[in-house]
């Protein structure tokens, strides 16, 4: 009988132990699965940008100034044990709600980052270019400048300082938001060289001008015209002056000399400037282009219209057509016409 007993007792300690462990084992897991695999991100940031550089105590601060996470101590619990701590890589990082710490640290330490999409057109300066560049990646726009403003930076691509802009070939791009500003440039050069294929490079010499120069009449001709469908005509127009060696005349590189932008006629006095973008004072092209050509306008000079046309006004109807001359004499009355219709509208500058 006490052997039974004894027995019994042996086996209830051993279930009660058992029951123990399990519950231990239970608590352990409860524990460990919280902290790694419990959701932890909030909704209150789509995403989470990590700058270069940036240590681990950096990227926990902006976690937990900006409480993406709930549980803040659990989350740095699983970033040490996890030696993310040592693993910090820059980037964009989205963010979905319920995400798990040990998902959200993964995700930051391999660098798994989602690529940024940057769409551009149409930006007459350098500065407004690198204004808007450094507001899609993380260098900021007084760093982007400066590349383009450094004559060793540009000539490995070869370009000048002034011609280098040219490279900035309008398009939809997807880059990673933490590109630095070589492999930016680099990206948009790759871009440009693939445009320039060896049957565009040969029309280009066709019209007497290197890919640079076509990309600079350009400019000009996108400057000019409201509307693409007349940028061919005016580019044939460009070209017959350049090839006569007569002076471009063109009223926007007059404008772009003087970085005024409200000006919406060019008057006598303003032909004075001193500029070598001044085409009424200098013969050629402009070193550089006057504003970010449009693939259309490129287009428009290799596809060039062989006219013979040398003079252009815009039409008194204010359509933003152009009337087309190939006297001086017909250029005159058209310009009278414009400049009578300017006068009624009382537009004086």
């Amino acid at each position: 009988m006490a052997e039974q007993q004894k027995s019994s007792v042996v086996k209830k300690f051993i279930i009660a132990l058992v029951v123990i462990i399990i519950l231990a084992l239970g608590g352990t897991g409860l524990f460990y699965y919280l902290r790694y695999f419990g959701p932890n991100v909030t909704g209150n940031e789509d995403y989470l940008y990590i700058r270069t550089g940036s240590t681990y105590a950096e990227v926990y601060q902006t976690i937990r100034d900006k409480k993406m996470v709930k549980d803040t101590t659990t989350f740095n619990w699983a970033a040490i044990n996890m030696k993310y701590t040592t693993r910090v890589k820059p980037g964009k990082y989205r963010l979905h709600s319920g995400m798990s710490n040990r998902r959200l640290i993964n995700m930051l330490a391999s660098g798994t980052q989602e690529p940024v999409e940057v769409s551009f057109h149409g930006f007459r300066l350098k500065e407004q270019f690198a204004g808007f560049i450094s507001k899609k990646i993380e260098p900021d726009s007084v760093k982007l400048l400066s590349y383009l403003d450094s004559a060793k930076f540009v000539a490995q691509y070869g370009f000048t300082t002034e011609n280098v802009y040219v490279m900035m070939m309008p398009d939809t791009y997807q880059m990673y938001w933490n590109s630095s500003p070589e492999k930016f440039y680099k990206r948009m050069y790759t871009h440009y060289e693939t445009f320039w294929t060896a049957a565009r490079k040969q029309q280009a010499a066709a019209a007497g001008l290197t890919p640079i120069e076509v990309s600079i009449l350009a400019s000009i001709v996108d400057a000019e015209a409201l509307h693409d469908a007349e940028m061919p005509k005016i580019a044939g127009l460009y070209l017959n002056r350049l090839h006569k060696g007569m002076h471009l005349q063109a009223d926007p590189t007059i404008i772009f000399a003087m970085h005024d932008f409200t000006i919406h006629r060019v008057l006598n006095k303003y032909l004075t400037v001193n500029s070598p973008y001044n085409t009424y004072a200098k013969a050629g092209l402009p070193p550089g282009p006057i504003m970010m050509p449009s693939v259309n306008a490129v287009k428009a000079v290799l596809n060039y219209d062989h006219n013979n046309y040398l003079y252009m006004c815009a039409k008194e109807d204010f359509s933003g057509n152009h009337n087309f001359a190939v006297t001086e004499a017909e250029h005159k009355l058209n310009a009278k016409r414009y400049q009578q219709a300017l006068n009624e509208r009382n537009i004086k500058k």
